[in-house]
Parts: structure tokens; C-alpha cells; sequence
């Protein structure tokens, strides 16, 4: 039998690598020179500064092909003197690995691009194995997953399927898949009036009380009960901010920010629609100015139950024992943009670490990461 590829090592040679989005840190370089010499033909797509590989076994254009997507870019460490270990050091004990990205999401990529590996190798199969690997997921998003789509849909590749390795079990590991996502969007109001001596607020007029008046309108309001596969979209104003430091000057201006996660019954657009509306209900009463500005950073979106997530859970539950639940719940992820080229789906670790202080993950979780998305290969192919 031949020698296998071990995930935890690749994991560890990863969490080496500080690649801080947008740093690439030595971890696509890594990667890459591990799937050519398994016989992937890879190419870099670097966009805007942002490392991006994509990797493909078997033929162009293949009768199927399955394919994985991830991530090598982390968040920041934060305060290095927190930390108990080298942030990037790797260190195992008491059976965690330990480093930034570690659980979010190194040891997923390190984890599939191993089962990929000893796949093709052991048991070549009739069509193609793709690996999309971005370094831009913690960041804008804008040239990573994107820009390795782009580049299929003009040089046409493709993936008939698509998982994507993000940590997705909220307590045990193999309790839950991702079958789609919320939408996320934020918006930054800014309320103009005029400004004035607090003495004399009748020669002012006060943007505070239409700032109140506008987030308590929004914030009151039920956006829905929820449907089948979403829990109810949610809206929460995450800041207000004056500025003010002078207790007899009424300002001229004052802003706040809110970020709505809203399922499948809302588009960013619509949403869009009903927030300017609201702002120009309260900017007719109170005569002020209004000021929206909306970025959305990505829509709703579901895969319905069915082959793909059939075929992930039951590696899942043939591995785990636990049948996992089919759950959109958590922020969002690079799925967001899979979705528009093909079906995806997400499973991956525990995830209960992820950007935290003494980041890390148990390192049998690793190894049974791998078996799982062995499985899947398998079961796809034959």
C-alpha cells in the first residue's frame, strides 16, 4: 500500500506559513508544489494583489469532476502576549494543534487536498478532482473565490459540485452540514440637521431625535418568521456615534450603522428599497437630511436538500456515526459565490475556536476530516 498523506503535518507546515490576509505567507507556494508532484496541473490566479491557486486532476472539460474550496488566509493574532504558544508555531499538546487558522480553516484545506491526493493516486478516477484556494476569505472577498471563478467561467473549467471545507459543527464533530447561507448587509445612516447653541434649540434643529426616531422604526420592525430551511432575518444597529464633547452645542450631524442577516424571502435590493424609504419617512418629519449608504456583502442562498447533500452526509454519518443536520444558520462564506457556478454545500470541524486567542483543534479531528472527505470522492466517482 502506498504511503499516505498526513493532514496534521500539512495543517502544521500551513499554520507556519503567516499568511495574513492579504499576505500569501508561503502557504499557495506550499500547496501547490505538493498537488504538481501528485500530478494536479495548477495555476495561479492572482487578482488585485490576492494569491489564488487552482488545481485540477483529469482531463479539462472531464464528463464530472468534484470539487473543494477553501482557504489559507487568517485573521490577525491579535495581541501576541495573549497568546500561550507562537501564534504560528504549530505546537501540539495535550492532542490540539495550535495556531492561527488552525481550526479556520488550515487543517480543512490541509485535509482535502490530502484525501485529494491519495485519491488520484490510489484510485484514479473517471473524470476530474478540483481544488479552488483562495487567500482573500477573511478579507473583501472581492479578488479571491471571485476572481477563481471568473477565471474558470472564461477559460472554461468547471465543477459539477462543490465543498466547501469551512468549520461547520457547532459541538460534535459530523453534527452539521451547511446547505446554504444568510444574506449579510450593512448599512451606514447618516442624519444631517442644522447646528446650534443648546440653549436655543428651536434656532438648531437636532439630528439625534431622527436618528433615534429612524433606528427604533427599523429595529421594531419584523422583517419575517422565517421559512423552511432559515431562521427569521435579523437587523441590529451595531453602532450610533455623535461625536459630541461640548454639552451646550447641538451637532449638526450624527450617524449609526446596522447589519442585517435576512434569509431567503428578502433580496439585498429590496431591503435596500425599504431602508431608503424609512429614512425618507423620517427625514420628512424632522426635517433633515438622510443619508443611506448600503454594501451588500452577500445575497441568500439555499441548496436544496437532495444528491449533493445526500452524498456528504452519509461519508459524514458512515465516518461519525452521527447523522448531521442540515442547517443555513452562522455568518457567511466563500459559498456565496460557488453557488452562482455550481451546487455547493459546507462541511468541516468544529469550529469553536475560530479567530479566537490560542486558536486550535484536535488533532484526531484532522484525520477523521480527511477519511470524510475521502469517502466523498469515493462514493462520488464509483
Amino acid at each position: 500500500m502506498s504511503q499516505t498523506t498526513d493532514p496534521v503535518d500539512l495543517t502544521a507546515r500551513l499554520i507556519r506559513c503567516a499568511s495574513v490576509t492579504p499576505e500569501e505567507g508561503g502557504a499557495l507556494v506550499l500547496l501547490q508544489g505538493m498537488l504538481e508532484a501528485a500530478g494536479f496541473d495548477c495555476t495561479r490566479v492572482d487578482r488585485g494583489g490576492i494569491a489564488n491557486l487552482f488545481a485540477r486532476w483529469g482531463d479539462k472539460g472531464a464528463a464530472r469532476s468534484f470539487g473543494f474550496n477553501g482557504h489559507t488566509d487568517v485573521v490577525p493574532v491579535g495581541n501576541r502576549d495573549d497568546w500561550s504558544v507562537d501564534p504560528f508555531g504549530a505546537e501540539e499538546k495535550d492532542g490540539q494543534l495550535y495556531g492561527r487558522g488552525a481550526c479556520d480553516m488550515k487543517s480543512g484545506v490541509a485535509a482535502f487536498a490530502a484525501a485529494a491526493i491519495d485519491f488520484v493516486r490510489d484510485t484514479p478516477p473517471d473524470g476530474a478532482v478540483i481544488l479552488a484556494i483562495t487567500g482573500d476569505e477573511e478579507g473583501e472577498g472581492v479578488d479571491g473565490t471571485r476572481a477563481l471563478l471568473d477565471w474558470m467561467d472564461e477559460t472554461g473549467e468547471k465543477m459539477d459540485l462543490c465543498l466547501v471545507g469551512e468549520p461547520t459543527c457547532p459541538e460534535r464533530f459530523g453534527d452539521m452540514i451547511k446547505i446554504g447561507r444568510r444574506g449579510s448587509l450593512n448599512a451606514f445612516l447618516t442624519v444631517t440637521g442644522t447646528q446650534g447653541h443648546s440653549a436655543y434649540p428651536h434656532r438648531a434643529n437636532n439630528p439625534i431625535p431622527a436618528m433615534a426616531r429612524l433606528v427604533d422604526r427599523l429595529s421594531s420592525h419584523p422583517l419575517d418568521q422565517g421559512t423552511d430551511h432559515f431562521d427569521a432575518s435579523t437587523l441590529a444597529v451595531v453602532t450610533m456615534d455623535t461625536g459630541n464633547p461640548a454639552t451646550n452645542v447641538i451637532p449638526r450631524q450624527t450617524r449609526a450603522t446596522l447589519n442585517i442577516r435576512f434569509n431567503d424571502l428578502h433580496s439585498g435590493a429590496k431591503l435596500t428599497e425599504w431602508l431608503r424609504a424609512e429614512a425618507d419617512w423620517v427625514a420628512d418629519e424632522f426635517g433633515v437630511e438622510i443619508g443611506v449608504e448600503v454594501k451588500i456583502s452577500g445575497e441568500s442562498f439555499l441548496t436544496p436538500p437532495g444528491p449533493l447533500s445526500d452524498l456528504v452526509a452519509a461519508a459524514v454519518e458512515a465516518e461519525t456515526g452521527l447523522r448531521p443536520e442540515l442547517s443555513t444558520t452562522g455568518g457567511t462564506s466563500d459559498a456565496r459565490f460557488v453557488k452562482d457556478h455550481c451546487p455547493v454545500v459546507e462541511f468541516g470541524l468544529v469550529g469553536q475556536t475560530m479567530h479566537q486567542v490560542d486558536e486550535r483543534v484536535e488533532i484526531a479531528q484532522i484525520h477523521r476530516l480527511k477519511s470524510v472527505y475521502a469517502r466523498i470522492l469515493k462514493d462520488y466517482f464509483t
